[in-house]
């Protein structure tokens, strides 16, 4: 199959535009995540590649069958729409961690004394 992205883009054709507000509220070429070309696919065709990657649309032509196959994991993605739909999977499914140098455990004091521990001539 091409990859010439003008074929993919036909392939790919929706009628409106995709938006992730709770994972990318800024946009997806605002998020810093995605390259210009990455965040163009997922706004023009995200519908679709949601659509597809939920089975809620069935593949029309040979691309979308092949994304379908990238999207369940039995192939790795060749083109540049199914690369941007894995990184975009990637990014909204998987935690990331964060690392600080501040931690919310609380720090332990020094432990309380006991009664036990005083003798009877420190009463005086």
């Amino acid at each position: 199959m091409s990859n010439d992205i003008s074929l993919l883009r036909q392939a790919f054709v929706s009628q409106r535009q995709f938006y992730d507000d709770h994972n990318f509220p800024r946009g997806f070429s605002r998020s810093g995540n995605f390259t210009l070309l990455e965040a163009s696919i997922l706004d023009q065709h995200g519908v679709v590649l949601k659509g597809l990657h939920n089975k809620t649309i069935e593949p029309q032509n040979e691309y979308q069958e092949q994304f379908l196959a990238v999207a369940m994991g039995t192939l790795e993605p060749t083109n540049p729409i199914e690369r941007a739909w894995v990184k975009y999977l990637k990014l909204t499914t998987c935690k990331s961690k964060f690392h600080t140098l501040f931690g919310r455990s609380k720090i332990s004091g020094p432990a309380p004394i006991s009664q036990e521990y005083y003798s009877e001539a420190d009463n005086l």
